[in-house]
């Protein structure tokens, strides 16, 4: 083995982040989704054949096209900012000025570092500045941010950051517990443990806050 290899196992199996950016190069999206299905299916046809597959069975074949196919538009259809939900802001008529909370947001994401699923909850809460948006926007946007090779702390982060630049207010809160398949199904093979991440913002940073949203979720 040698040393970049080595290193790059130590780096996967501490769980390293980088920063709260996805890590893309400046040329990402200069060829179009049909371009790189095409190309991740012969790469992803070589892979199969060097693991010893007959891809002439019927039940193989089109397997390529169908992984690149969900790669692109799907499983990583996040890292393209073009895919990110447009979110209209509404008045907040209803002078409702307390915390809104959405818990248990279905999270399907893939770990960056071995490319298998991370299958969990998002919880998350805002306090409007005198702006709402619809609740199905909150489940788009971390969707989104899901929906690329991930850490969970970056991806417990961006959902923040998101949702703050979204509704123009700091009072964001955003609680991700996440089994990770790199842990449970291979590797240690834990099938019990779950990671917890947490962001707090704004007015949740204040004890009485962080706790009645965490009292909340309980429930």
């Amino acid at each position: 083995m040698n040393a970049a290899t080595e290193m790059s196992d130590i780096i996967g199996e501490e769980h390293i982040g980088t920063s709260i950016e996805t890590p893309l190069r400046t040329d990402a999206f200069e060829i179009n989704d049909d371009v790189k299905i095409e190309l991740i299916q012969k790469h992803f046809r070589e892979i199969m054949f060097l693991l010893g597959l007959d891809l002439r069975d019927d039940s193989l074949n089109g397997t390529p096209h169908r992984v690149a196919k969900m790669y692109v538009k799907e499983v990583f259809s996040g890292l393209n900012p073009a895919n990110k939900p447009r979110i209209k802001l509404f008045d907040n008529k209803y002078q409702y000025n307390e915390m809104l909370i959405e818990k248990d947001i279905t999270l399907y994401s893939c770990c960056e570092h071995h490319f298998v699923p991370i299958i969990g909850k998002a919880h998350v809460a805002y306090i409007s500045k005198g702006k709402v948006i619809g609740l199905s926007k909150i489940n788009r946007l971390v969707q989104y941010y899901a929906k690329r090779p991930q850490v969970q702390e970056r991806l417990t982060n961006q959902i923040a950051e998101g949702l703050k630049e979204a509704l123009q207010s700091e009072d964001v809160a955003v609680i991700v517990d996440a089994i990770h398949l790199c842990v449970s199904s291979r590797g240690v093979q834990d099938i019990s443990s779950s990671t917890i991440t947490a962001n707090y913002s704004g007015a949740f940073q204040k004890a009485k806050r962080k706790e009645e949203f965490l009292s909340l979720i309980r429930k």
